[in-house]
């Protein structure tokens, strides 16, 4: 059989297993299937201990790593069949047993697509350490990661003509984009990640153009609506005896490569085009992370929204990154590891380590960027796609019109927004007046009373210069002064959706 035809057998043999995101929840049942999310094998190991199913089978074939008999490959795969697995380089086979050669697993986006429809995809990568027991090769492909899948639930989903997967690894944002862009085109610096990419797009009959290179080299002088990246951006100490992974180390010094492909990325971005990435930045010592920021973004001509999700201190970094590929804690070699981390930031006297989701966009006609660099640590709306678009749309109309267009319009306070007092037992009013909000970035509002009033009234009826003359008038201040003091904070609330 040609390549093609092996490809859809496999298809053919996955889906009659019932070896899809639903079909696996359901054989494993919700204990087992919740605790291999957090990486966690032995309830999904006793589960699948001894089966004869084909959907069990498979998923302590190639997701647990186990091997299991020639003739229960030979039936779970009736159309690939064992020769065709061994060809495709999926198994390896001895003396009756078999073994995977690559973790292969069903993934979904759920209804996060165009028009609420998900899709089902399988993706194959290198098997874990999880899996083998050992630590992970130096060209490791990582597979569906919790960064992988919070970039994919932060990416705007409108449909586009041409979109490029930046670092695409085994291609899993490629998968995404694929649901509503019409050409996509990925890179990588690893040849490894290349082959992974092109095998999981024919897998799934996705078209996808694969090019291997450093950053964007490889699409210069092309231009794209939507540029997403999931970089290497893990911060490594460049001394000898520290492990560099091609799937978190670039190869820089420090947060460079982040930096870098920040103020590079406009060269690839049509007008009107998006950039999305993940990243980690590096706050030294007596510096805030907006002022980090500020200097990263000066002279890009980027449209800039930076969500900070998380920080962490050189010690915790150092930590958690020597663990990463099979460290033990407590052993010499993470005591190194952490040693080399901690004089690398000591070096260049960092105080912390950010990391955020960015979002860049390229002004469709000439006009001065906007930027918004704001700290958000708990937790979002689980789709924040639809959240980022809308932001984007909202910020972009306020960077385009003066305050007195943003007073002209009868806003709506939005349908996900709650009001909550609080006072005293007994006060007449409250001490405290917070609007929450339930979708989106979850943000909440400390409001005053003329705030209070204002968002109580905003029904879509009144503008909101009629509405503040009435709360002046109606409590004795001064309007323009009441206009001055709440047109800003009503910018604050339109950029964010508490308004619309």
């Amino acid at each position: 059989m040609a390549s093609d035809d092996r490809l859809i057998a496999l298809r053919a043999d996955l889906r009659q297993a019932g070896f899809t995101v639903e079909g696996v929840g359901e054989r494993l049942g919700p204990l087992a299937a919740s605790a291999l999310h957090r990486e966690q094998p032995v309830p999904a190991l006793l589960a699948t201990a001894a089966a004869t199913d084909s959907c069990g089978v498979l998923i302590a074939l190639f997701t647990l790593g186990e091997t299991v008999t020639t003739a229960a490959v030979e039936t779970a795969l009736p159309h690939l069949g064992l020769a065709g697995a061994v060809t495709l380089g999926l198994v390896r086979a001895a003396s009756g047993r078999v073994r995977a050669l690559c973790d292969l697993r069903p993934y979904g986006n759920g209804t996060s697509g165009p028009g609420g429809a998900g899709h089902d995809w399988w993706v194959a990568s290198d098997l874990g350490e999880l899996q083998t027991g050992t630590a992970l090769r130096r060209d490791h492909v990582l597979g569906i990661g919790g960064a992988s899948t919070t970039l994919a639930s932060w990416t705007v989903r409108r449909p586009v003509e041409r979109a490029l997967d930046l670092g695409t690894g085994c291609g899993v944002q490629a998968l995404h984009l694929s649901s509503h862009v019409t050409s996509v085109v990925a890179t990588d610096l690893s040849e490894r990640a290349r082959d992974y990419a092109v095998f999981n797009a024919a897998l799934n009959e996705i078209e996808l153009v694969v090019g291997v290179g450093d950053m964007l080299e490889p699409v210069t002088g092309q231009q794209f609506s939507l540029v997403v990246s999931n970089p290497p951006f893990v911060i490594t100490p460049r001394v000898a005896g520290v492990p560099r992974y091609e799937y978190r180390d670039g190869g820089r010094a420090g947060d460079a490569l982040v930096r870098s492909l920040v103020r590079e990325v406009a060269a690839v971005l049509e007008p009107g085009g998006v950039a999305q990435l993940l990243g980690n930045w590096e706050v030294p010592r007596g510096c805030t992370w907006r002022e980090v920021w500020g200097r990263w973004l000066d002279g890009v001509g980027l449209d800039a929204w930076v969500v900070q999700r998380d920080t962490q201190d050189p010690a915790e970094y150092a930590e958690l990154w020597s663990r990463d590929g099979g460290v033990l804690p407590g052993t010499r070699e993470q005591r190194h590891l952490v040693t080399a981390w901690l004089h690398d930031f000591e070096g260049r006297d960092v105080e912390s380590i950010g990391f955020g989701v960015i979002t860049l966009q390229r002004p469709l006609t000439p006009r001065e960027p906007w930027r918004d660099l704001c700290e958000v640590t708990g937790p979002v709306a689980p789709a924040m796609g639809p959240v980022i678009e809308a932001g984007l749309r909202a910020r972009t109309w306020l960077a385009e019109h003066d305050d007195a267009q943003v007073l002209g319009v009868a806003w709506s306070c939005a349908a996900d927004v709650v009001e909550e007092r609080y006072g005293r037992p007994g006060a007449d009013d409250p001490n405290v007046i917070l609007f929450r909000q339930g979708g989106g970035l979850r943000r909440e509002v400390r409001a005053d009373t003329v705030l209070a009033a204002y968002l109580g009234v905003a029904d879509g009826e009144l503008t909101a210069r009629a509405a503040l003359e009435a709360i002046a008038e109606l409590v004795g201040a001064d309007a323009g002064a009441v206009r001055a003091e709440l047109t800003p904070r009503l910018r604050d609330l339109i950029a964010d959706g508490l308004l619309v």
